[in-house]
């Protein structure tokens, strides 16, 4: 197969399938082809799409390219708070789980570190591959997300529901009463632009009430080394 036969099968994978594992054999290809990559790029910008990749995520997916919302939405589309048609308390649940599943996840793969806390200070720790996030992606207490943040998320009824939505959407999977990381929770929403606006706006706040046994211990310690970071700066100025 050439270069653009693999594209237009990667492609129609990606359209057929929403999103594909980093370890599959055409996906891997492309992350280090130069030239698969683009062909990929342009058979989907041709119907208004673009590839969507992750470093930190273990899937890759695809999204409209923005002269393409437009388009497909309208502007009516374009001024609503999701085009995934969730409701309030849905995306304000989705903003819950990235923030207790994404941001302590993220730390523990710049720090290098496993699901089980390997040594900082450990010689060549900065040469060692990032961590699959499997591996460093916190697995929440359905329970703990009801006692906590229920009242807010429109009690069990509601939060049920947009649980639900969530998983058929990709944003997290369920196992049992653990909620973990799905698809296209690292993948969908962008980590440079939300992760300063919750660590350092309102919903801290909110989060700082997160008893999760995981989750909650991850982000106090985020938020310890955010506060020694800040102060440093203080002081040196």
């Amino acid at each position: 197969m050439n270069a653009l036969d693999d594209a237009a099968s990667l492609a129609a994978q990606l359209l057929a399938r929403r999103w594909l594992p980093r370890t599959h054999p055409l996906v891997k290809r492309a992350l280090i082809d130069a030239d698969l990559w683009a062909a990929v790029t342009a058979r989907l910008a041709g119907v208004g799409l673009k590839l969507v990749d992750n470093v930190y995520a273990e899937h890759v997916s695809v999204a409209l390219l923005r002269p393409a919302e437009s388009a497909v939405f309208g502007e009516s589309g374009l001024s609503a708070n999701n085009n995934l048609e969730l409701p309030r308390d849905g995306v304000s649940l989705l903003v819950v789980l990235w923030s207790l599943i994404v941001l302590p996840k993220r730390q523990r793969q710049l720090n290098r570190a496993d699901a089980a806390g390997e040594q900082q200070g450990e010689m060549f720790a900065a040469d060692k591959p990032l961590p699959a996030g499997a591996n460093v992606s916190p697995v929440l207490s359905y329970r703990s997300l009801l006692a906590d943040f229920g009242d807010q998320l429109g009690k069990k009824t509601r939060l049920d529901t947009n649980l639900r939505r969530l998983e058929n959407h990709g944003f997290i999977t369920r196992r049992g009463e653990d909620i973990a990381e799905g698809p296209l929770l690292d993948l969908l929403l962008d980590y440079d632009q939300l992760a300063p606006r919750i660590l350092d706006g309102a919903l801290a706040d909110v989060l700082a009430r997160a008893t999760d046994a995981t989750a909650a211990p991850a982000l106090a310690a985020i938020q310890a080394a955010r506060t020694e970071q800040d102060a440093e700066e203080t002081s040196e100025d």
